[in-house]
C-alpha cells in the first residue's frame, strides 16, 4: 500500500469508529430524554435542567454525526482532507485529531 492509501484507510477507520461512538451516545441521550421533568409553575423541578441539557447534547451529537457522514462521503469521492474555504490540503496532524474537520488550521483560526 502507498502512503496515501494508508492514510485514507486510517482516516476511514477513525471516522467509522467515531461514528459508532456518536451513535452510542445518541442512544444513551435518547433514553435519558424519555423521562421529562415537571414544568408546573413554582415547582422548579431540577430534572427539567438535566432534560434540557440532554436535549442540547443530543442536538450537538446529531450535528457531529452529520459532520462525520459528510467526511465519509468526501472520502468516497476522493476529496477528503481538502479545506472547504481555501482548497489546500488539511494538515495530517489536524485530521488525526479532528477526522471530520473541513477546514485547515489557518482557515479555522480566521473563522473564529
Amino acid at each position: 500500500m502507498t502512503d496515501k492509501t494508508d492514510r485514507i484507510a486510517e482516516a476511514r477507520e477513525r471516522l467509522v469508529a467515531e461514528r459508532i461512538k456518536v451513535l452510542q451516545e445518541l442512544d444513551q441521550l435518547n433514553s435519558r430524554l424519555e423521562t421529562k421533568g415537571d414544568y408546573e409553575l413554582g415547582e422548579g423541578d431540577p430534572m427539567i435542567y438535566q432534560w434540557e441539557l440532554n436535549l442540547a447534547l443530543r442536538e450537538r451529537a446529531r450535528q457531529h454525526l452529520a459532520e462525520i457522514d459528510e467526511a465519509l462521503e468526501q472520502l468516497a469521492m476522493g476529496i477528503y482532507g481538502r479545506c472547504e474555504q481555501c482548497g489546500n490540503p488539511i494538515e495530517p496532524e489536524r485530521l488525526a485529531v479532528l477526522s471530520h474537520t473541513t477546514l485547515c488550521s489557518k482557515c479555522a483560526q480566521r473563522r473564529r
